[in-house]
Order: C-alpha cells, then sequence, then structure tokens
C-alpha cells in the first residue's frame, strides 16, 4: 500500500475521531438549544413569514431529543463500527435537514451546526478502517 493512501486513512481516522467528539459536542448543544426552545428564551426569533414556522416549543422538542440522539450516536462512533458510521451519516443529513428549517430562528447557530455537520459526514465518509 502506498504510503499516501496510509497518510490520507490516517487523516481521515482522525478526523472521524475528531467528528465523534464534535458529534457529542453537536449533541450537547442542540439539546441546550432544545431547553431553551422549550423555556421560550428571548435570544430565539423568528419573522412573521417564515414558510415552515413551527411552534417554538415544538422546535425545542425536536432539538431536544436530537441532540440526545446525536450524543449516543458520537459515542459510538469512538468504535468505528459500520453501523455507528451509517448512524452518524444518518443523524447528521437529519441534523442538517433541521437546521437548515431552523435558519429563521438563530441563524449563525444554525449555519455553524450545519458546517460541524459536514465535516463530520466527509470524515466518516473518507475513512476506512480496514486499512488503518
Amino acid at each position: 500500500m502506498s504510503e499516501e493512501i496510509l497518510v490520507k486513512q490516517a487523516l481521515a481516522k482522525t478526523a472521524t475521531l475528531g467528528g465523534a467528539v464534535l458529534l457529542v459536542t453537536v449533541g450537547v448543544l442542540e439539546f441546550l438549544q432544545g431547553i431553551s426552545a422549550i423555556a421560550k428564551d428571548d435570544l430565539i426569533v423568528a419573522g412573521p413569514e417564515y414558510t415552515y414556522q413551527l411552534n417554538l416549543t415544538a422546535w425545542g422538542w425536536i432539538h431536544l431529543v436530537l441532540g440526545i440522539v446525536i450524543v449516543a450516536v458520537g459515542v459510538m462512533l469512538f468504535t468505528g463500527s459500520t453501523w455507528a458510521r451509517v448512524g452518524a451519516l444518518v443523524i447528521c443529513g437529519i441534523s442538517i435537514v433541521v437546521n437548515f428549517l431552523w435558519l429563521p430562528y438563530y441563524p449563525w447557530w444554525a449555519i455553524t451546526i450545519i458546517a460541524l455537520n459536514v465535516f463530520v459526514i466527509w470524515a466518516v465518509v473518507t475513512w476506512n478502517p480496514d486499512i488503518i
């Protein structure tokens, strides 16, 4: 096997483990965001013309449950097993969609979470655990 492939795989493995840490962090932040929305925090505001407007409490529960699931998948991603990697891909995809719909409420936060999820997807897809 070429040295270039080994270096790329080592980077992808490190990125995946970093992605697992990021998933746990994103999950905790989603959980806290959900609590903030359920408590109807003054930081969260949406304009009246938003197409996908839901009750703020409903968004709060969505983020709360999503946060718990993301933390669980992030912890399992440390094992590097195939099912954990697939779970990470699925939950990151769901998180991207949810945060896209959350954009009018808290745009910078949603964009940050979307970017972190995209990085985790890249890391998980790039890593081949059989090589390293």
